[in-house]
């Protein structure tokens, strides 16, 4: 199973934060903002249907794909049973085992300053897309 999220990038997309990496439903990015890959999502953790909720909610492992302009990255995780899923604009895989109602997997193997230096870049143009596949 799996569940397809599109994105765009934006020209303040750093991508340098070393435990997180989000997407977000909102347009405006500053540079404060150096774990967001991805503005305008089609979907945030409220919009995930309810099968995939409900297997977040195990301890399986996920794969995360991030793809743009040919280019892939491969990020892997793990649900948890406390995983909360409500947030209404935004995606966060993140490094630790921190959750919040943002949080999608915890204990992910890669950061925003772990991804290939040439999607980050690629994400830098607003008009670039960016696939964000979630998959079990």
């Amino acid at each position: 199973m799996e569940e397809k999220i599109i994105a765009h990038g934006h020209v303040n997309v750093l991508g340098t934060h070393k435990t997180t990496i989000e997407i977000t439903k909102e347009s405006n990015l500053t540079k404060r903002g150096d774990c967001i890959i991805g503005v305008r999502a089609e979907k945030s953790c409220a919009d995930l249907s309810g099968d995939l909720k409900e297997k977040l909610k195990t301890n399986s492992k996920f794969v995360v794909t991030l793809r743009a302009s040919g280019i892939e990255e491969k990020i892997t995780g793990y649900g948890s049973p406390d995983l909360i899923l409500t947030n209404k604009t935004d995606i966060v895989l993140r490094k630790s085992n921190y959750i919040d109602d943002r949080t999608l997997l915890i204990n992910c193997d890669k950061a925003c300053a772990d991804l290939n230096r040439n999607l980050v870049e690629k994400l830098k143009d607003p008009n670039q897309i960016v696939e964000f596949i979630i998959s079990y």
